[in-house]
């Protein structure tokens, strides 16, 4: 795997695969989702999703926390400008909502790698994310009550990942959940020992990179599209890209592929 960049908050690092692993890398603020942060991961989420050498991303982090979420200390010095920080307050939310859609809009699959600890925007970040592995060191939360802040936007993400009664008891109490409990309420995909986590994450994504780029990015678009449809609407639309689907070079190669037995050969297209 090829190393892009080593000194900066996100290092990355490219695999002959196909498969981008980004690292959250400041523990000083233990990763959390600084102006700075935004920047860089929205900048590569877009500058990846037109790389053809891109086929998936891996998004992990370096220390004990994987995703703090929003700076407080940034946030906090945002009051002291003249309107209270309304302005900045918008500003940061407003780009923090842009990166989140990144993700999801980003035609190549997004998987999490959790080994610590994802609160508030963090769990956010998580949910976001095609699938989600973690360790049985990790923990997910949502604490905004603690300190009279109500986690709205963790809540958009969790509540399209969990049924309505878990989400609210993750943003109602704040507690922290632990790695199997978010396994059942359906937030992130398996749990695993902290030593074979990232070595499990790499095999799923290196399994997914093996696959047509033109099917992958076909699907997750459809995917996340149906879900905000009608039943019946969900099916003509479904219906519509499976007619166009089925017209790409990929789908005809793959499926006489396995009509005769042999490896299909991808042209992404």
């Amino acid at each position: 795997m090829a190393q892009i960049e080593s000194n900066e908050i996100i290092i990355q690092a490219l695999s002959e695969s196909g498969v981008l692993r980004l690292t959250l890398n400041d523990n000083g603020r233990r990763n959390a989702l600084s102006e700075a942060m935004l920047k860089r991961l929205g900048e590569i989420m877009r500058s990846s999703a037109s790389d053809s050498t891109v086929r998936v991303i891996v998004l992990a982090a370096n220390g004990p926390a994987f995703c703090a979420g929003h700076d407080l200390k940034e946030m906090t010095a945002g009051r002291d400008a003249a309107d209270g920080g309304r302005e900045y307050f918008t500003k940061v939310m407003e780009t923090c909502a842009d990166v989140m859609q990144s993700i999801v809009n980003n035609p190549k699959p997004v998987i999490a790698e959790v080994a610590g600890v994802a609160t508030a925007a963090g769990c956010q970040l998580i949910a976001c994310c095609d699938l989600a592995y973690a360790a049985d060191t990790a923990k997910f939360g949502t604490p905004g009550v603690h300190i009279g802040l109500f986690c709205s936007t963790p809540m958009v993400a969790l509540s399209r990942n969990v049924s309505n009664k878990h989400a609210m008891e993750m943003l109602l109490t704040g507690d922290m959940t632990s790695p199997n409990r978010a396994v059942e309420i359906g937030l992130i995909n398996q749990v695993t020992t902290a030593e074979s986590l990232s070595k499990h994450t790499t095999e799923i994504a290196e399994k997914i990179a093996s696959k047509s780029s033109m099917t992958l990015a076909t699907g997750k678009k459809a995917f996340y599209e149906q879900k905000e449809l009608s039943l019946q609407d969900a099916y003509v639309y479904a219906s519509q890209v499976m007619v166009e689907n089925m017209l790409k070079h990929d789908a005809e190669e793959g499926i006489q592929a396995f009509i005769e037995k042999r490896n299909a050969h991808w042209l992404d297209k």
